[in-house]
């Protein structure tokens, strides 16, 4: 019962890890040398850094097992700390270590920058949405839903807008309110360590890819890293990739606009796809250089959020501005970009000297527009033995790490099963 998998990103790899577990032989075939698909480690001239700076949170429940069950230790790659929302002089929000559902109500309660009658609306927000099981029918977008709740504007701008694009890299006036509402759900409302944030210690390829391909390796298993698949065959009852195999199976875990070219019979599933980049800029300063919180949004700059490498991963001096989906940004020269987004901190670091060194890496489809009511193929995909893994195949969440892993983890069940 050998199985093939088509990809080591998250989802590929979580696949092939709950394969291995079960007991089946698995192969795994990867286009790069470099392991994790859209979120790995990218090298850069004189420091290492990500293709685009991830965050998890403590609901991640999946992406968490996964990675102890490769022996890839959660507490000692990742740094917890209760979820913080802050806008450096216009908001802060804190969630309190206390149990759940009260750190929820009291980061609203004791959030800087809203007044009392903002927070009763972002509490009645979060009981309405509580109340209705957390569903929102029909899916609309997230700012129509802000407005049928007449939630006020500052708090639209200050804690939910950044939530939904942080979350799900599609701006509020075109994202889904019903996968924002399942975020919320396990997040927010869920447990109180649900809500935590889990910021990476290390690259994005050590934290689950690397350890995952050993874990494979040691049971038996083999990874093609530098193979580019190019066909995929039915032989008999079985498969062939590019005249290797057979396999009785196959997950497919590639990006979803490469499905098509592999497999044309399964391009209409992804055809009405739209895609949002991410731009991550890295600024190399002198080590001495921090900012006050490993992470800060930035309020209507060019940048969203920056994150302090030096304070998460040891890479002191570096700090990464992230740009999530469609906006302005994407119109300007690189330099004067990254000009203006040194301005931007140096408003957080007084006296800022210019950068020594800017990486600047864009993900022109980092992820598929979470539009509402969008149409996202099963795991099954019509062909016998074939599965999908993504964080584009139906389920939940938006295209994030644990999206991609609980697909890979759905692929690799429906598999055992079969």
């Amino acid at each position: 019962m050998n199985t093939a998998i088509i990809g080591a990103g998250y989802a590929g790899l979580a696949a092939a890890v709950e394969l291995t577990t079960a007991g089946r032989r698995v192969e795994v075939f990867e286009a790069s040398r470099v392991l994790g698909g859209r979120a790995r480690v990218a090298p850069a001239a004189g420091f290492s850094v990500d293709n685009g700076q991830h965050i998890l949170i403590g609901a991640y429940s999946e992406t968490l097992r996964l990675m102890r069950a490769v022996g890839a230790d959660p507490g000692r790659l990742l740094k917890r700390t209760p979820l913080r929302f802050e806008f450096p002089g216009e908001f802060a929000m804190v969630a309190p270590r206390l149990p759940a559902p009260l750190h929820t109500a009291f980061a609203l309660l004791l959030a800087r920058g809203l007044d009392w009658q903002e927070k009763r609306a972002a509490i009645r927000l979060m009981r309405g949405l509580q109340s209705a099981k957390f569903r929102i029918e029909p899916d609309i977008t997230v700012s129509q839903w802000l407005q049928q709740n007449r939630t006020p504007p500052r708090q639209c701008r200050f804690l939910w807008e950044p939530l939904c694009i942080a979350a799900l890299n599609t701006p509020a006036d075109r994202a889904s309110a019903q996968v924002l509402a399942n975020v919320l759900r396990d997040s927010l409302a869920g447990r109180r360590a649900a809500s935590d944030m889990l910021l990476p210690q290390v690259d994005l390829s050590a934290l689950f890819p690397d350890p995952a391909a050993q874990f494979i390796t040691q049971h038996g298993g083999t990874l093609h890293t530098g193979h580019r698949v190019a066909s995929l065959r039915r032989a008999g009852n079985a498969w062939l990739i590019d005249d290797t195999g057979p396999f009785a199976q196959v997950v497919i875990a590639v990006a979803p606009y490469h499905l098509g070219k592999l497999v044309p019979e399964l391009a209409a599933q992804v055809a009405h796809f739209d895609w949002e980049p991410i731009v991550t800029s890295y600024f190399s300063y002198p080590p001495a250089v921090r900012l006050p919180q490993p992470m800060l949004g930035v309020d209507a700059g060019l940048a969203q959020w920056l994150f302090d490498r030096g304070q998460l991963c040891g890479q002191h001096g570096l700090i990464a501005a992230v740009i999530s989906a469609r906006g302005r940004h994407l119109e300007l020269p690189a330099a004067e970009l990254e000009r203006g987004i040194h301005e931007e901190i140096a408003r957080l670091v007084p006296g800022l000297a210019p950068p020594l060194a800017v990486q600047t890496v864009t993900e022109k489809r980092a992820t598929f527009a979470c539009v509402p009511d969008l149409r996202r193929p099963p795991a099954r995909s019509g062909l016998p033995g074939v599965w999908l893994a993504g964080d584009y195949v139906a389920g939940d969440y938006p295209a994030t790490l644990e999206g991609a892993v609980r697909s890979g983890v759905a692929a690799a069940r429906a598999a055992l099963g079969a």
